[in-house]
């Protein structure tokens, strides 16, 4: 079975997938660590952001994996904080905007999710990369909840700094953030991750009955 999960940032996708995949001893994939962790590579190696073809070379090259405790690696080396950093916030971005790229990266997911059991959360699982997903969720919060949360996470960046952020982040990510047509929409905004979690894991019940 894979459960897809999708929504903007900060709207609680890796938080609840982890936590979900936990809970019913599923594979969990992030697929925004996987553009995360190419942009941390491009970067490194001084590529430049506006070439597609080249970032996609990139990709293909050194194939992004998670290792069993779910850390983010490139040719074996755990990248998983190095991805979190405000920088890697501005460029991915610009990087997961390539068609080349997203090409290379879904071929990359549906790879990693035909493993076993999944939970694979992005912004177009659902309705690209896997549409035929047993069960889909599209979480959702307001703009404030979601800087809040995102502020949590990067210490010393303002709240006002990081909804401006996210503004321009979802104005340029809408093309790929929308859900499938058979998702189920879930506002967080007032929710718990337990609650969120217990809502998912009771629809995946119902798939399996």
């Amino acid at each position: 079975m894979i459960v897809a999960i999708d929504g903007p940032a900060g709207s609680g996708k890796s938080t609840v997938a982890s936590a979900l995949a936990e809970r019913l001893g599923f594979l969990y994939l992030d697929t925004g660590a996987m553009y995360r962790a190419l942009t941390w590579l491009a970067r490194r190696d001084e590529l430049a952001f506006d070439d597609g073809r080249a970032l996609a070379a990139l990709a293909r090259e050194h194939p992004v994996s998670f290792s069993a405790e779910g850390e983010v690696e490139i040719d074996g080396e755990d990248v998983s904080v190095e991805i979190r950093d405000a920088e890697i916030d501005r460029l991915v971005p610009v990087v997961a905007r390539h068609p080349e790229v997203r090409e290379v990266m879904r071929e990359r997911q549906r790879l990693l999710g035909a493993a076993g059991d999944s939970v694979i959360e992005g912004r177009d699982i659902g309705s690209v990369v896997a549409p035929f997903a047993e069960v889909k969720v599209f979480l959702v919060a307001d703009q404030g909840e979601r800087a809040r949360r995102r502020s949590a996470e990067r210490p010393g960046v303002g709240v006002e700094t990081l909804a401006d952020d996210l503004r321009q982040r979802d104005e340029r990510d809408a093309v790929n953030t929308q859900p499938a047509e058979d998702a189920m929409i879930l506002d967080t905004t007032a929710l718990g991750i337990d609650e969120v979690v217990e809502s998912i894991a009771m629809l995946v019940e119902e798939r399996r009955r």
